[in-house]
């Protein structure tokens, strides 16, 4: 048994954050798994025993657990060459982390899960409202991250770093909210350089 566990919902991409990180640096990990759909991470057992925010992904290391996808993947990749080892380039990964969870995630990952899980008809009004400004601020920062790739294999130069997969694993799967990556073939491209490294594994692996 793993002296890691995730708590997490295997077809969220932050979680899948997690899993793609620890597979590509041979880390073994143990799933267990929360429907989402069905409320169990507001049970009182999840709140009191695995989160008190009631979200996943949590990533339990022993007796203490670590909740925040990007936080989680920190802590997998510390001392690897996922993490840079120059000062810049490292607070530039962290740059891209934090901007996936304020300008990609909302809109990118919160469309898939409407559309491709709850489906749109099952939308409240106040949500449909939402979807065209969601598409325009998904579709800006998809194009912002393909002219980014336009200069550089990489979020941070030649070599994959956490900003690569923070920002690969909703990414990969945007068609779900409707997002047409084809717009974009830098980051098409760029999708490939990551599907094809060592140790890759797919999100519904």
């Amino acid at each position: 048994m793993s002296d890691l566990i995730l708590h997490e919902y295997a077809a969220s991409g932050n979680c899948y954050k997690i899993r793609l990180t620890a597979a590509l640096l041979g880390i073994p990990i143990e799933r267990r798994e929360y429907d989402i759909m069905k409320g169990e991470t507001r049970s009182a057992a999840f709140l009191d025993g695995v989160n008190a925010n009631g979200r996943i992904p949590v990533l339990q290391i022993g007796d203490d657990y670590l909740p925040e996808s990007n936080a989680a993947c920190f802590y997998l990749a510390d001392g690897s060459a996922l993490i840079p080892a120059d000062r810049f380039d490292r607070a530039d990964m962290l740059r891209w982390m934090f901007w996936e969870q304020y300008n990609h995630e909302p809109n990118v990952a919160t469309l898939r899960f409407w559309r491709h899980f709850i489906g749109e008809s099952a939308l409240s009004e106040a949500q449909r409202s939402q979807i065209p400004a969601k598409e325009a601020a998904g579709n800006a920062a998809l194009a912002l991250m393909d002219t980014h790739l336009g200069r550089t294999p990489f979020f941070i130069g030649s070599r994959p770093t956490l900003a690569d997969i923070a920002l690969y694993a909703y990414t990969h799967v945007a068609e779900g909210g409707g997002f047409d990556l084809g717009a974009y073939p830098r980051l098409g491209a760029w999708l490939d350089r990551i599907s094809a490294l060592p140790g890759y594994k797919a999100i519904d692996a």
